[in-house]
């Protein structure tokens, strides 16, 4: 493969790639809009969980600690009693916001199309429509 190539530019470790890795899960892009828009950037675990409606405690730890590995967000255990631990953006996470943002913002100003393509067979919002 020769570097500048089209093969060269989709390798498996690619920046593009790379980029949705971080998109692998709904509940990243989700959690970094919620730590940026409603908590200034850093909250506990207790916070985003009520922030977050649908998303389970066990996926919530799951995802914070993959952001984590990622360099999205920093861990901050604080010495109370019980600890208390606060996760922030990092400077990656606060640069990774912008896209995320974009991204809600075209989902927001096309929500007829998205409409028009019907519910995901595993939706919640298809479950209340037939009720």
């Amino acid at each position: 493969m020769q570097a500048g190539s089209d093969e060269a530019e989709w390798r498996e470790d690619c920046a593009p790639r790379r980029v949705l890795d971080l998109f692998a899960t709904k509940w990243t892009s989700m959690i970094l809009h919620t730590l940026h828009a409603r908590h200034g950037g850093a909250a506990r675990t207790g916070v985003l969980l009520r922030s977050l409606p649908g998303i389970s405690k066990k996926m919530l730890t799951q995802t914070l600690r993959e952001m984590e590995g990622s360099g999205l967000v920093s861990r901050d255990v604080q010495g109370t009693m019980p600890p208390a631990v606060e996760y922030r953006l990092t400077p990656l996470g606060a640069r990774f916001v912008a896209p995320v943002e974009w991204l809600y913002a075209w989902g927001r100003d096309n929500a007829d199309a998205l409409d028009a393509l019907g519910p995901r067979p595993r939706s919640r919002r298809r479950a209340a429509d037939k009720e």
